[in-house]
């Protein structure tokens, strides 16, 4: 149900790190690790089940609207999770020799 801005004692801009502010470049990060860097906590830090689940709501749509600064690799084996980095001047490069090879 929505709730009247009026309720509210503060309010705050709706402000997300960008992929160049939050990643390393010679990183590669699982959604669950850039959902715990967005909230500024280690990667690898202990959550339970329900707040990690939010932080998650949190995630895939910054990944989504980030996807053209992003990389992703595929899972090295069936059943493990996808991995994804920053876009560097060099995977734009490597992409654009890929491309020309198709031609």
């Amino acid at each position: 149900m929505p709730k009247p801005k009026s309720e509210t004692d503060r309010l705050y801009p709706c402000d997300f790190y960008t992929p160049e502010e939050l990643l390393d470049p010679d990183e590669l990060y699982t959604v669950p690790e850039i959902a715990r860097l967005l909230q500024e906590l280690e990667p690898d830090a202990e959550l339970d089940d329900a707040t990690e689940g939010v932080l998650l709501d949190w995630a895939i749509p910054w990944v989504m609207v980030h996807a053209d600064d992003l990389v992703v690799a595929e899972p090295g084996d069936e059943g493990e999770p996808g991995y994804y980095g920053l876009k560097t001047d060099a995977d734009r490069e490597r992409f654009a020799e890929r491309s020309g090879d198709d031609d």
